[in-house]
């Protein structure tokens, strides 16, 4: 039996590792900036965002997409020196 390779980045990170991660990088002001929407914006926490961005495809989608930009800058530095 093969076992299937999983190409997706995302694979195995949850939604909530997501946010947290660009909380933890950015900060609530500056992750507000890179993605204007409300729940980063007007009084932001964990539980609010994750809550819409399950809501909303095209949030999450720039969730994610901020995400792998973030981690694939990481990955750069990290040869980098």
């Amino acid at each position: 039996m093969s076992q299937q390779q999983n190409n997706d980045p995302l694979h195995g990170v949850t939604l909530e590792q997501i946010v947290n991660s660009l909380v933890a990088s950015y900060g609530w002001d500056e992750l507000g900036q890179c993605i204007d929407i409300n729940c980063f914006i007007s009084n932001p926490s964990v539980k609010s965002s994750l809550k819409f961005l399950r809501r909303t495809p095209w949030a999450r989608k720039k969730v994610e997409d901020l995400y792998l930009d973030m981690r694939r800058d990481e990955r750069e530095r990290e040869k980098r020196g």
